[in-house]
């Protein structure tokens, strides 16, 4: 692995961000991913995680990557790819087994088998199974087991949950990348990538709810006792509240954007009663004083929307108010001012807005940024999944607590049946 280019991709609705690390060797003689380059680019052609027009994406793609090669001097020839939006599902699912030793004890095989008569049991003609993940093993009635391997038994169940994606969905994304020659080493849930990127391994045992606001959706990611607990994705954005903005002043959305993210605040008690701005300061055809305290009434409405959809997803599991390691905010749209306050308040947990963490990168302010939390994370799972299979793992190998296996390899042939 040494010396080598691993780069996560993050399709976003209206970003596209790359994330290129490095592989080096580190004092202790073990190899280190260092971050040495993230590029931001406009993103068209994609809506809510999901292609909308091909070619638009492909040349946004394009672009994204001459920009990352000329920022390191180095050409990128394949990356990890996130995948996202309303078009993925999170399945729970059980697999069950005998185990298939006379002596009963339980080996790596018996675990694939569970896992795939767990995927059996929903696996729709027009979805691709991205992940099976499985958080706790049952052998034979004794449940709560989260490594069975070496044990003995009959009976053999797994809870499990199956990441998939409608195929139609998948291979639009996947043939977008392709197009600009860019080979793709992997495919990646997006959310469960941020989470790793956001969350440290405390609070994921503790109990943590991970929000990724993005531009048109909000993706949410419940851990407790170390194991994935609930995923969601909310079909609202911070994109939308800058259309709450524009339609509310009768403006641009360029120019609400610029309200937004420089004289609005999601909690409008933090700004003055006074406050105002000449919107033809900023851009404006024309002069006209705008209320800063009445547009952040327009985000705090929104924000609160947001964040009552995140409860009634809490509220499905039982966990409303109920995770001690609270909320922790991510994404570009979380960089809203007053954020925090209205997460507090609605879901009554604590809260704190952060970008990836334990990354070592000279781009410290990047590293830093939530709205680049993602394209990191996707580039760490990607390490992770690539240090698992050179150390000969196979079962378990890739980012987190939970047992994590990547079903339908070899992937490579998968990507090239969308090469038309």
């Amino acid at each position: 692995m040494k010396e080598r280019l691993i780069a996560g991709l993050d399709l976003g609705s209206s970003s596209i961000r790359l994330a290129v690390g490095q592989l080096s060797i580190g004092q202790d003689k073990r190899a280190v991913l260092n971050l040495i380059g993230a590029v931001e680019i406009a993103s068209f052609g994609i809506a809510k995680g999901s292609v909308k027009s091909l070619e638009d994406a492909v040349s946004s793609i394009s672009s994204c990557l001459e920009t990352a090669e000329r920022q390191i001097g180095l050409p990128i020839s394949e990356a990890y790819i996130g995948l996202g939006g309303v078009m993925m599902q999170v399945v729970p699912a059980k697999g069950v087994i005998g185990v298939s030793r006379p002596d009963g004890e339980i080996r790596e095989e018996d675990c694939h088998r569970v896992l795939e008569s767990a995927r059996s049991v929903v696996n729709p003609a027009n979805y691709e199974i991205l992940h099976t993940i499985a958080t706790r093993f049952t052998i034979d009635g004794q449940p709560g087991i989260k490594d069975p391997v070496g044990m003995h038994g009959i009976r053999l169940e797994a809870d499990v949950f199956i990441i998939q994606g409608l195929s139609s969905h998948v291979r639009n994304l996947t043939k977008s990348v392709i197009r600009t020659n860019l080979e793709v080493s992997g495919l990646v849930y997006a959310p469960l990538a941020t989470a790793e990127a956001v969350l440290s391994s405390r609070q994921k045992e503790l109990g943590v709810v991970m929000i990724d606001i993005g531009s048109s959706t909000t993706s949410i990611v419940v851990y407790e006792e170390g194991d994935i607990l609930h995923s969601a994705v909310i079909p609202i954005g911070s994109d939308h509240i800058t259309n709450d903005i524009a339609i509310g002043l009768r403006t641009s959305l360029d120019i609400a954007e610029v309200c937004k993210r420089n004289y609005v605040s999601a909690t409008p008690d933090a700004i003055g009663v006074d406050d105002s701005i000449d919107l033809q300061s900023i851009g404006a055809e024309e002069s006209e004083i705008v209320s800063s305290r009445f547009m952040s009434e327009v985000a705090q409405a929104r924000a609160e929307e947001i964040f009552e959809k995140v409860e009634e997803e809490l509220a499905r599991i039982d966990r409303s108010g109920m995770l001690p390691a609270g909320a922790v905010l991510t994404g570009g749209g979380a960089k809203l001012h007053g954020l925090i306050e209205v997460a507090k308040e609605v879901l009554r947990l604590p809260a704190a807005v952060s970008g990836a963490k334990q990354i070592t990168t000279p781009l410290a302010e990047v590293a830093q940024d939530p709205a680049f939390s993602t394209a990191i994370g996707i580039m760490l799972w990607g390490y992770e999944s690539e240090r698992g299979e050179e150390s000969g793992v196979g079962y378990g190998a890739g980012v987190g607590e939970g047992f994590v296996k990547k079903i339908g390899s070899p992937i490579k042939r998968l990507f090239k049946s969308f090469i038309p």
